[in-house]
């Protein structure tokens, strides 16, 4: 079994950093990844990281802006996000699998999620 809590939301101006934290419960799956939710829209991957120590994958939308990392000693994955748009409004969902492909292409391709924490950015 595999629970997540995510951590770290709030609200901030565009132009501002965040940093969302996911703690890890139980197995160590092979795959993390970020998704996002906005109002009235689909959830969209955002980030994954290949876990212990993989590579990583990013949406178009973030690539240059965000960052995804992992702390193993801690059992914590994290996205960094900076310079921040109102686009990036919605609530980010953490999410694991178990498998060899990692990247958050598909919502269906994870089995376990976080409660999702509620992001906010101001123009």
């Amino acid at each position: 079994q595999v629970q997540l809590v995510e951590s770290g939301g709030g609200s901030v101006q565009a132009g501002g950093s965040l940093r969302l934290s996911c703690s890890l419960y139980g197995y160590t799956p092979d795959c993390m990844g970020w998704f996002r939710q906005a109002p009235g829209k689909e959830r969209e991957g955002v980030a994954a990281i290949a876990t212990p120590g993989g590579g990583s994958y990013y949406a178009d939308s973030v690539k240059g802006r965000f960052a995804i990392s992992q702390d193993n000693a801690k059992n914590t994955v994290y996205l960094q996000m900076n310079s921040l748009e109102p686009e990036d409004t919605a609530v980010y969902y953490c999410a694991a699998r178990f498998g060899a492909v990692c990247h958050a292409k598909s919502v269906g391709d994870f089995r376990y999620w976080g409660q999702g924490t509620q992001v906010t950015v101001s123009s």
